[in-house]
């Protein structure tokens, strides 16, 4: 290799970092930052001026007075973000969604057996959905309402807040309704 091949290939190097590391980059966020402010800083859920979550991330909650998430193959851990990659064929899967049906039967007691929503027996694939169904939400409503203490007003108070918080489809054909778990509990907590 000559001299002259050298150096262009540094230059190269030096400006492609220049481009893709630093100016892409800063436009890029730049934009987002102008047109997207919430969603380019991550979505940031505050309360009393201290952040709590990410109305994009799911989160596990362990107590029986908020309603709980779905599973996470990953701890709800952003970092590896990813599901479990259990096949069908894999004897692990069926006896994880069995523990999870038997978990979910026993905090919430739906009526039958077959009646938990599948967004509680599997993962997502991303480990981070931070939505559940309402059916999965209403199944749950009696339990928080009654670890809370709460009276029938405030239990009517509760299922409103489901009502309110349900989302629609996106663009109204993809996906289902939904309700997202981190706005739901955090609404919870305001009930008197």
């Amino acid at each position: 290799m000559n001299m002259k091949t050298i150096l262009i290939t540094l230059k190269t190097f030096l400006l492609l970092t220049v481009v893709t590391g630093i100016i892409y980059p800063v436009l890029i966020t730049g934009i987002a930052q102008l047109f997207f402010p919430e969603k380019a800083g991550g979505s940031l859920i505050l309360k009393d001026s201290v952040v709590v979550g990410s109305r994009l991330a799911g989160q596990g909650f362990s107590s029986p007075a908020y309603f709980s998430p779905r599973p996470s193959a990953i701890g709800y851990n952003p970092l590896p973000s990813g599901g479990s990659n259990l096949g069908l064929t894999n004897t692990i899967l069926p006896n994880q969604v069995d523990e999870r049906r038997r978990l979910f039967i026993h905090m919430n007691n739906p009526a039958p057996f077959a009646a938990v929503p599948s967004e509680m027996l599997f993962a997502s694939a991303s480990g981070l959905d931070p939505h559940i169904s309402r059916e999965s939400a209403l199944l749950q409503a009696d339990r928080v309402a009654g670890v809370r203490g709460f009276d029938e007003a405030q239990k009517q108070k509760l299922i409103l807040c489901i009502e309110n918080l349900t989302e629609a489809p996106q663009f109204l054909i993809l996906g289902e309704e939904r309700i997202n778990v981190l706005m739901l509990n955090l609404e919870t907590d305001k009930i008197k």
